[in-house]
């Protein structure tokens, strides 16, 4: 295989490409095609991030798939290309390995709304997906919530089971069929894959019919007993959950794989929490995570041979550790990590040598323009701000299970031995909106934080569910609500007296003020010990009759005028400034006596990992996340909750149809207590509802509509409303009701519907299911009515006379009374309304209903 010709086929300015095997050999599969995939096949398919935000510096994501059928030459071709695909891409690329219904998130994030499994391969592989072909009859067994997979299964109904979704497919007519233990979103997201198919396959002239209620839908279920034949007994119980646990991804263990010799060595070396400096750039190491997923690192000085083998190996391992075949295999390089990889360890630096990348941090660096936080929301995110925090501060701190108001003197003073609520109003585009935090001391009771809940549900219930909820842990606290209080938050031990009061200064008590700015600054009460002083930092030390205000050697100018500002809180103590080195004998005396102290503090590393977002669910009592790679604001679906962690903070998401938020916050507990970094539990947990968002999540997504969601539909309404009765769906009716089924004498299945004569309509050369056109103009319908139909209805052939100006409640036997015009012959509807059926059914809706009340139809 040439190399160069492999490299010359790539468009690097397309984001997804894919090859499919065909005679040993790749080929290119058409841009129409993708999301279609044969099961005797296999393909390559590339990836390269075109937006500017891309989750990686990498030259993106190769990926080998194997359907379930394909034979091992197909599979040797589509590794042999693979290998010389990624030689001429660089190291920058990571393979993946993917088997079919087992594919990564990564993978199904590419093919949205869903991806197809088709039976065949090669021949029927080429022919790929060509529009406007009709000659099908198919059944899909549609799976997923996020990631969504339609598999083709055997044409009967012991393909069926009560919590399925399986789509009948008969060309111009789509059927989906929800089972009674679905979910709504799950109905939902595969309606939306059914019109997706409907719209590339049919190039959107079928019509589609959901069955929620098979009693309900009776011309529907007629339709489907004519190709599948009558049901006899009860429909199969729900196929249980193939989701994977948070619980087991956190297992995860570090190996490091060598050859001695003739031998490939295999050597634990760690388990969780890793650590990076385990990794050394001239070796080679796998990662188990928890029989879920096998990575191989392979550091930059790592032998060619190495590479080469690194698939094999992660094959090798999975044999030997017993199992699954479809395991997923990603293999990364030094340098070019995924996102996933690098959050299974503790801390993770881009600087392996300890040079720091120039730019590094600079946003961090320089003072921020608060003002521009409305109009950059990007900016907003990445300081967790949503403006400069000069709203309005209301403050109740939780005593006897009740909020009791703070007086706004005290604003900023709290203790650890209780919780408070605080809320911020703030105007955004001319929009109220509220923020509520829900902090919690460290020496806070089980009852003291249910409280805390109970109280917070009470204000969002009284402002209408218009709050962001954020909990925080004290140490934690984000930068906003740090600004919000101006760089005044100052934590006692201890619990606070009446209304908030902060406890008295009795004893000498030393308090340490970290931070430059109001958004970056809080004071903590520490151990009154001299083992407590930093030299880089400032602290306050409170005796009976003064007030030290001690500056370390190290700190910095804007340190000493951040606590100058908090000096305030300490009023009625004269002030006297105190310099390291320079203390009288009463400061040490307070302290307790001289004591050995560090001198500096090593700064907190900030992390440089991307944001993740996950769909969280919970089938069997277990968290189970999904994530959704590349992620946009399109991946919010009001049925959804979704996690979106960016290190430093943990937003849960709840769409406005999902309900239950203290599931939710569960949910993100549950994400820190069983993530394979060992993260820590005070991580600030933000509680954001749709509709409500907050710049500081907004930020995170490349584009945000405001207005997105303002004209959402429904599951139901879709059903209800777009998708309304058809022509075709009632044609097919009536030929069930009047015209025998052809059957397939070798499996006496149903076959396509045939007419013993012409139509004598404009569809008369259409065969089998090529039906009539679309009854609403504007998308393909539902049919949920009863009854049955005569010969002349069938042929839409009835007497003017006894559709027009008829009673509703008394239609002819057969006829839909809200589609009468429908059953007029061709002559006639083009008499009576001036044009054809075809021309009046592309009319909007409103359109038709005048002229049916003008004609007498309606």
């Amino acid at each position: 295989m040439d190399t160069n010709q492999d490299v010359a086929a790539i468009d690097s300015h397309r984001a997804l490409q894919i090859w499919i095997t065909e005679n040993l050999k790749m080929l290119p599969l058409p841009e129409r095609a993708h999301g279609n995939f044969f099961e005797e096949c296999c393909y390559v398919i590339l990836h390269v991030p075109q937006s500017p935000k891309a989750p990686r510096g990498g030259s993106g994501d190769l990926h080998y798939w194997i359907g379930k059928e394909a034979s091992a030459e197909s599979q040797g071709a589509a590794v042999t290309f693979l290998q010389r695909l990624r030689e001429a891409l660089g190291d920058g690329t990571v393979l993946h390995r993917e088997s079919q219904g087992h594919e990564s998130d990564c993978f199904h994030s590419y093919f949205r709304p869903g991806v197809i499994y088709r039976k065949g391969g090669q021949a029927s592989a080429l022919k790929h997906v060509e529009t406007n072909m009709y000659n099908v009859q198919r059944l899909l067994h549609i799976r997923g919530r996020k990631h969504v997979s339609a598999t083709e299964v055997a044409l009967s109904w012991n393909s069926f089971n009560k919590g399925g979704i399986f789509l009948l497919d008969l060309g111009k007519v789509l059927i989906q069929w929800n089972g009674p233990k679905t979910c709504i979103s799950e109905k939902s997201r595969a309606l939306t894959l059914t019109c997706s198919l409907r719209d590339r396959e049919r190039g959107g002239r079928a019509q589609i019919g959901v069955v929620d209620d098979e009693k309900k839908a009776t011309d529907l279920m007629h339709i489907m007993e004519a190709v599948l034949g009558c049901r006899s007994g009860s429909l199969g119980a729900s196929a249980p959950s193939s989701g994977v646990s948070q619980q087991q991804k956190a297992n995860v263990r570090l190996y490091h794989v060598c050859e001695k010799g003739t031998d490939l060595v295999v050597q634990e070396l760690a388990t969780r929490p890793l650590t990076q400096d385990l990794l050394q750039e001239e070796g080679c190491y796998l990662l188990d995570q928890g029989g879920f997923k096998i990575y191989m690192w392979q550091g930059r000085k790592s032998s060619p041979q190495d590479k080469k083998a690194a698939f094999n190996r992660a094959v090798g391992f999975i044999q030997a550790k017993g199992y699954p075949n479809y395991t997923n295999v990603e293999v990364v390089n030094e340098g070019a990590e995924s996102t996933a990889f690098q959050q299974l360890f503790q801390m993770w630096s881009e600087e392996r040598d300890g040079k720091k990348h120039k730019g590094k941090n600079k946003l961090m660096q320089a003072k921020p323009d608060m003002g521009k936080l409305h109009t950059q929301p990007e900016l907003a995110a990445q300081l967790r701000m949503v403006d400069d925090g000069s709203g309005k501060v209301e403050v109740w701190c939780i005593q006897d299970l009740q909020r009791q108001p703070v007086d706004p003197r005290h604003h900023g003073q709290l203790c650890s031995g209780n919780c408070y609520l605080a809320l911020y109003t703030y105007q955004k585009l001319g929009r109220v909106r509220y923020i509520l935090y829900l902090w919690q001391g460290h020496q806070t009771t089980i009852e003291d934080t249910k409280a805390l809940n109970l109280n917070a549900e009470e204000l969002d219930l009284m402002y209408q569910g218009a709050l962001v909820q954020e909990h925080v842990t004290m140490g934690r606290e984000p930068p906003h609500f740090l600004a919000i209080f101006q760089g005044q938050l100052v934590v006692f031990q201890g619990c606070a007296g009446n209304r908030g009061k902060r406890p008295p200064t009795s004893s000498p008590r030393l308090f340490h003020v970290q931070g430059t700015d109001s958004h970056n600054t809080r004071t903590m009460e520490v151990q009154a010990r001299a083992s407590s002083l930093i030299s880089s930092d400032i602290f306050f030390l409170v005796t009976a009759g003064v007030c030290y205000l001690w500056f370390g050697k190290s700190c910095s100018g804007d340190q000493r005028e951040r606590a100058r500002v908090v000096a305030a809180v300490f009023p009625g103590n004269d002030m006297e400034t105190v310099l390291e080195g320079q203390e009288p004998p009463h400061f040490w005396e307070a302290l307790g006596g001289r004591a050995p102290y560090p001198s500096n503090k090593r700064l907190p590393e900030v992390s440089g990992i991307q944001p993740r977002l996950f769909e969280c669910s919970s089938p069997s009592g277990c968290l189970v996340l999904t994530e959704v790679v590349f992620f946009g604001q399109e991946d919010l679906d009001k049925y959804d909750v979704m996690l979106l962690d960016t290190c430093q903070e943990i937003f849960l998401w709840l769409g406005e149809a999902a309900g239950g938020w203290k599931e939710a916050v569960a949910w993100g507990h549950e994400y820190l207590r069983t993530h394979p970094a060992g993260r820590s539990l005070d991580t600030p947990i933000a509680l954001v509802k749709q509709g409500y968002e907050p710049a500081t999540f907004t930020g995170w997504f490349a584009s945000w509509d405001p207005y997105k969601w303002t004209n959402n539909q429904s599951y139901e309404e879709v059903v209800e409303g777009s998708l309304r009765p058809g022509a075709a769906i009632s044609e097919i009716t009536a030929e069930v009701h009047n015209f025998q089924l052809t059957r397939r004498p070798s499996d006496n299945k149903a076959g396509p519907l045939t007419l013993p004569a012409s139509r004598g309509s404009q569809d008369c050369l259409e065969k089998d299911l090529e039906l009539g056109p679309s009854a609403d103009g504007k998308d393909p319908s539902i049919s949920r009515s009863t009854g049955s139909c005569c010969s002349s209805v069938a042929n839409g052939s009835l007497p003017r006379e006894r559709l027009m100006h008829q009673a509703v409640e008394d239609p002819p036997q057969g006829v839909d009374p809200a589609r009468k015009e429908f059953y007029l012959s061709d002559s006639d509807f083009q008499d009576i309304f001036g044009k054809s059926k075809e021309e009046f059914y592309s009319m909007a809706k409103w359109k038709q209903q005048q002229e049916k009340k003008k004609l007498g139809f309606f």
